[in-house]
């Protein structure tokens, strides 16, 4: 006879109930979900509004108050996704319980079988009608035995479909565990983002005294600040000697690298634009692609790599720049450069994925309003330096950030995916 060894071991009571008020939860976690998203978008548009407006302080003001609205209910929004996710495994729990009961409960009926099985088929068919004057009997017994194999199968393909979802629960189950740490992480910087929006606003005030005149002063002044600062970093990069070896990158291609931004809005494009041409960027086109995204938006690496640097450019007074940057770098001969955030959520030689999200966008460093500035370099081209070291350079001489040679900027739209 065949021997089969089952472990049966004891599991929970797992109530229906539990598991339909789980769902319930989990459903009005979905709802209000929902309600905050469209609140969201609101803001959004809100911000839109006031962005398109001439820059003054009131309309500053009014942005950064909206911003702040808009970062509290993102707050809340991940609140309530790390809330959904709680339920959301605790649902799988019971589940994975409920289960585990119904394996146990199979083993025990296939162990109960196959004891039926052996007392029934020790004897042989000759003693069986030898023993028993009735054949009716004996076929009886026959039948009864194929009964319990049939039933054996049965509770064999049961079990194993019930092993199958049992492991896909569990899967399921570490992979809402790392979305919950991803919420977590995403909460943490959204708290830091709310802070640095209540700094940028009590800067502003004490900067202008509240007065529209000396806001505009202060716009004048990093306008010539940042302007003086291109120049002087087009001349350096201008001297730099690089030929580009095209095998050393990948060819163009849509895809290769994802967006940056959940919600894609481009307000400049690479190179020589009719932006450029009025007399921006030293009339040089401009280094990268500026997406529209209000303080506090989510920035993703567009590819996984290493982030070989990170800085903040504000910290150097006067010097008006990339503000808070992150440069990462790729596998396949790219690095790409997010800047202009508002809080930087990864560290110097930390390992990425793609799309995790490494930061939150803002209006540091200068910057005519909140968005994230995007550039893709040749790797072996781009360099962190401190400015200082390798040309004296207005205002700016003590800030580290990317240099690179003119020829090492690449469009970003010959990686991204199609608009």
């Amino acid at each position: 006879m065949l021997a089969l060894v089952f472990s049966v071991g004891s599991a929970p009571f797992v109530s229906a109930q539990d598991v339909s008020g789980l769902r319930d939860q989990i459903s009005e976690r979905s709802e209000r979900i929902k309600e905050l998203e469209r609140e969201i978008q609101q803001y959004e548009a809100d911000l839109q509004e006031v962005g398109a407006e001439k820059q003054t302080l009131q309309g500053a003001v009014n942005s950064l108050d909206i911003s702040r609205q808009k970062i509290g209910s993102d707050i809340k929004l991940t609140e309530n996704r790390i809330g959904s996710s709680n339920l959301g495994i605790q649902q799988l729990a019971l589940e994975i319980a409920e289960k585990e009961l119904a394996i146990a409960k199979h083993q025990e009926a296939i162990a109960k079988s196959l004891r039926s099985i052996n007392e029934f088929d020790g004897d042989s068919l000759v003693e069986a009608v030898l023993a028993h004057a009735d054949l009716n009997e004996v076929w009886e017994r026959i039948e009864t035995l194929e009964r319990f194999q049939l039933a054996v199968r049965e509770d064999v393909r049961e079990l194993t479909g019930l092993r199958n979802d049992l492991t896909e629960d569990k899967l399921e189950s570490e992979g809402k565990k790392q979305e919950l740490l991803a919420f977590r992480n995403q909460l943490s910087g959204q708290k830091r983002v709310l802070d640095v929006n209540r700094e940028e606003k009590d800067k502003l005030l004490t900067a202008t005294k509240n007065e529209e005149a000396s806001y505009q002063r202060l716009l004048e002044e990093k306008r010539a600040a940042r302007e003086q600062f291109e120049r002087e970093l087009l001349d350096l990069e201008t001297q730099l000697e690089f030929a580009l070896d095209p095998s050393s990158i990948p060819a163009g291609g849509k895809g290769i690298l994802g967006w940056p931004l959940e919600a894609i809005r481009i307000t400049q494009y690479f190179g020589n634009t009719q932006f450029a041409r009025s007399g921006a960027y030293n009339g040089q086109g401009h280094n990268g692609v500026d997406f529209g995204a209000s303080s506090g938006t989510r920035v993703r690496a567009a590819l996984g790599g290493t982030v070989v640097g990170s800085g903040n450019t504000d910290e150097v007074r006067g010097c008006y720049s990339y503000g808070k940057w992150i440069l990462i770098q790729h596998n396949n001969g790219l690095s790409t450069l997010y800047a202009h955030l508002s809080v930087i959520n990864v560290s110097p030689g930390q390992q990425v994925t793609t799309s995790e999200v490494i930061g939150f966008s803002g209006n540091t460093g200068y910057s005519t309003g909140p968005h994230l500035h995007f550039s893709v370099y040749a790797s072996e081209a781009v360099k962190i330096v401190r400015l200082g070291d390798v040309k004296a350079i207005t205002n700016c001489a003590a800030a580290r950030i990317p240099v690179a040679p003119l020829q090492a900027y690449l469009n970003p739209l010959d990686y991204l995916p199609t608009e």
